[in-house]
């Protein structure tokens, strides 16, 4: 009979500027990230890989023949990001606005148009009418829109990871450690929203702020910007994240009806042994669930924030694999858990993870199940409409990628059966990508894409995500996909 979605269901693609924009002359752009993988001490070091965005897969300039072949795979929804650095390369600090905030933060910023117009004098207007030329393409076919504000790249004067890395947060542009860069995000957003509204759905304010707070600052040697090992630098670029959140859903309100959202990095934590429950369950909190916690509760490191209380209508899920916890201390203020190796993304590159799961290129273990777990819990503690932004694979040999995403979806029609409010299903990726710090080697594409000629070439599981997309189910005889494969 088949694991059946409902017709409204959505599949499509998701896409991030920086990993998937240049390719060609003239479409480069400069950023904190820009700068950090073409360092040469960070390449000399291996922090990063030495591929250079500039040569990527060219979606700023093909994003027509892009979108064709989203089409023909039956994806009508995308979330399409938009460069905060490409927008404003140069600062917007003069464009004064109203700002309130006190000891424990910034508690509200106001943008009014009067404000917009000043800040419409320094944009890249080419900037603004290209990404109105590729979103007003995908909404011409009919197409659903989400729209993400921030995927991690900011302007460099907002965030010099380098200088940062030498001289420290206090000595140069500081990226989200600084107060000031809430103001900024709650400009820029207020602006993109005004000029911009008219082709979105959904408004998304960020793309995995969590990411952004513990790689750069704690798990540094992912080569994430700005490779900052400190704490106190760490917990005020997770506040200053949250807070950017609820000042740019205002003001994105302020110029818009659209549901407004967040898209976060999920991953399904686990304690090693029953003993381990109380500190996976911390873990969970600090790393997942404050965000959310304050934009439904007010409630933030157990303080009241009311500033922060119903600032969100949706929440977008990017889930790729679990994350195993066992009880160790590691720093004050840091939850006593530390990751087990061997499961989630801690296992080794095409091998076995210690249950004897198949892990990717990434060495992340494929564990659809925990999809189903993320949902599920999502659905309990907050109840809004839930689309998974983000799910996918590197896996250049497309040799588990079909199993992985029927997998996947069928954990997805499991929590929707018991009532999960989940919209769509949003592939990473439709084509190969720039991995951040990993370059070109991780490729999570359905269609693999030759970065010389450009050219684009479907994998065969791309054909399956076509069946189960047109067809709004797994039919039968992709069913057998949704069972762990033999090894």
């Amino acid at each position: 009979m088949g694991i059946k979605l409902s017709k409204g269901f959505l599949f499509g693609f998701s896409t991030a500027g920086f990993q998937h924009e240049m390719g060609f002359a003239g479409s480069e752009y400069n950023s904190d990230w820009f700068r950090w993988v073409h360092d040469p001490e960070n390449i000399l070091a291996g922090i990063v890989s030495g591929d250079m965005p500039e040569n990527g897969p060219g979606y700023w300039d093909l994003f027509k023949s892009d979108h064709d072949m989203a089409w023909s795979l039956g994806m009508r929804a995308a979330r399409i990001g938009i460069e905060w650095a490409r927008i404003f390369p140069k600062p917007t600090i003069q464009v004064k606005v109203q700002v309130e905030e006190d000891a424990d933060g910034v508690k509200r910023v106001v943008v009014e148009e009067r404000d917009l117009r000043s800040l419409d004098e320094l944009a890249n207007r080419s900037a603004i009418e290209r990404y109105r030329q590729i979103l007003g393409d995908w909404k011409a076919r009919g197409g659903f829109l989400i729209v993400n504000l921030y995927h991690w790249p900011l302007p460099l004067w907002i965030h010099d990871p380098i200088a940062v890395r030498k001289k420290g947060p206090e000595a140069a542009p500081p990226g989200w450690v600084g107060r000031s860069t809430v103001v900024e995000f709650a400009k820029y957003a207020a602006y993109i929203a005004w000029k911009l509204d008219d082709l979105v759905d959904v408004w998304s304010t960020m793309n995995e702020p969590n990411v952004v707070w513990s790689a750069g600052y704690f798990w540094i040697r992912s080569g994430f910007p700005p490779g900052y090992l400190d704490l106190r630098s760490m917990m005020n670029a997770r506040k200053n994240l949250l807070e950017a959140h609820a000042r740019t859903y205002e003001n994105i309100k302020a110029y818009s009806k659209k549901p407004v959202g967040v898209i976060y990095a999920v991953s399904d934590v686990q304690p090693l042994r029953h003993d381990d429950a109380k500190v996976a369950e911390e873990y969970e909190r600090f790393t997942t669930h404050y965000f959310f916690e304050a934009l439904t509760r007010g409630v933030f490191d157990g303080l009241s924030r009311d500033d922060l209380k119903g600032k969100i209508d949706w929440i977008g899920i990017n889930y790729y694999s679990r994350t195993v916890v066992t009880k160790r201390k590691v720093l004050e203020g840091y939850p006593e858990a530390s990751v087990v190796p061997g499961y989630g993304y801690s296992c080794q590159p095409n091998s076995r993870s210690i249950d004897g799961r198949p892990t990717s290129d990434f060495g992340w273990e494929i564990y659809p199940e925990g999809l189903y777990n993320v949902l599920s819990k999502f659905r309990r503690l907050y109840g809004f409409p839930m689309m998974v932004t983000e799910n996918g694979i590197a896996d250049e040999k497309d040799l588990w990628r079909s199993w992985y995403i029927v997998a996947h979806i069928a954990q997805i029609a499991r929590a929707v059966s018991e009532g999960a409010d989940v919209r769509g299903y949003l592939h990473w990726n439709l084509i190969d990508n720039y991995e951040w710090a990993s370059g070109f080697k991780m490729r999570f594409g359905l269609a693999y894409v030759d970065y010389a000629s450009k050219k684009r070439y479907l994998r065969p599981s791309a054909l399956v995500f076509r069946e189960i997309s047109t067809q709004y189910e797994i039919p039968d005889y992709l069913e057998h996909l949704t069972a762990p494969p033999r090894l």
